[in-house]
């Protein structure tokens, strides 16, 4: 058999490795300097007016977003069933209640038609997720929160670079956009992710949480000409910055990111040649002219395949080739089923994706060839 082709995969080099080496040589090994570098080169990447704040995970960013809203106890957040628990979890620390809704059915991302009905008294905000890459339709939900005066906090972290009407996600008129910077995901930093928002006083809010609620960053403590020993605590913060470490890995990661996309979408396109007269659904692609950062491949398999999703990828790994699910849903998992009395048939869509769905390698490091032994393992297997 060949070599283990896995679903995955960084791509690092001795840019990476060479800007981590000096972040050690430094002494610098927390939040400092290349973190503030990383930030500034996030808004510069986005090209737009915007406050950028380097955390640790995309969850403890929409943490920190939804805290930064207002977000409390007897609060509701409507958000899709068919994503990672992060996005729902979130909200859950605040002590508000999560309001699923399902899917899409072509671009699987959240059902804005159903938006609007799961709206109450208690609605403070919307978190839509741009599930693979994929952009949703955020005119539509952008127009839905402000009749009904809600914040909107996108998860992003499948979504860089993407774009939405010509306009990178990140620089839209949501209250916040967060990103995530894992092992897998377009870029990375191993764990990291950023905030970034239109406005200034939910940036400074979530800098002060970011690291204990204190108000002064630990760079500026540290390097002040100024006697540097006295903080105040202003909130019950959290521990979520970013380190200069991570931050080091991000900076030449970011500099590659349209490379990376355009590696990303020349493999989705063989995949969209070579797939196209299987028994599968492929993925949607977005509206012209604009960019998906195909962070994941995402087929569905038909029922005339005659095959069930583990089969497949049972069959996928006897040839070599690893693959995953995205993503159980949320509301067949244990906690937020008995939490909120949910039950598999409430969110058709999402259940009848996830039933027939795998997402197919997809990384930068991939070559032809891989793509190529990819295609021949799929299509032996159903045809």
């Amino acid at each position: 058999m060949d070599k283990f082709l896995p679903f995955a995969q960084p791509d690092i080099d001795e840019q990476e490795i060479n800007q981590v080496v000096d972040s050690l040589r430094s002494g610098w090994l927390t939040t400092g300097p290349k973190t503030k570098q990383f930030e500034t080169q996030f808004r510069e990447f986005l090209g737009a007016n915007v406050e950028v704040v380097a955390v640790n995970s995309a969850t403890a960013g929409l943490h920190l977003a939804l805290e930064a809203i207002g977000i409390q106890p007897g609060d509701e957040v409507i958000t899709t069933v068919h994503t990672f628990t992060a996005t729902a979890e979130v909200i859950r620390y605040l002590g508000a209640d999560p309001v699923f809704v399902d899917i899409n059915p072509t671009t699987l991302n959240i059902d804005v038609e159903q938006i609007e009905a799961a709206i109450s008294e208690r609605t403070k905000a919307i978190i839509p997720v741009h599930l693979a890459g994929l952009a949703c339709e955020m005119d539509a939900i952008l127009d839905i929160a402000q009749r009904h005066n809600l914040k909107v906090v996108e998860d992003a972290a499948h979504a860089l670079p993407t774009s939405y009407r010509q306009q990178l996600i990140g620089t839209l008129d949501s209250e916040a956009t967060v990103y995530s910077f894992y092992a897998t995901k377009t870029i990375t930093t191993g764990e990291g992710g950023m905030l970034v928002t239109r406005n200034r006083a939910l940036a400074d809010r979530a800098r002060i949480m970011r690291l204990h609620g204190i108000n002064r960053d630990a760079f500026d403590r540290y390097t002040s000409t100024k006697p540097s020993w006295y903080y105040e605590i202003v909130a019950p913060g959290f521990k979520y910055n970013m380190t200069d470490l991570a931050a080091s890995l991000g900076i030449p990661q970011l500099g590659k990111a349209w490379k990376f996309q355009k590696r990303r979408a020349e493999i989705a396109n063989h995949y969209n040649t070579e797939l196209s007269n299987l028994p599968l659904k492929l993925p949607a692609h977005p509206n012209t002219g604009d960019i998906h950062s195909w962070h994941l491949y995402i087929i569905r398999l038909q029922e005339s395949s005659n095959l069930t999703r583990d089969d497949f990828i049972q069959k996928m790994v006897e040839r070599g080739i690893g693959c995953s699910i995205h993503y159980i849903p949320l509301h067949l998992h244990p906690y937020w089923r008995e939490t909120y009395n949910l039950s598999p048939a409430d969110f058709p869509i999402s259940l009848a994706t996830y039933e027939r769905a795998v997402s197919l390698p997809l990384y930068t490091k991939m070559t032809d060839d891989d793509s190529t032994r990819v295609i021949d393992a799929v299509k032996e297997i159903l045809l």
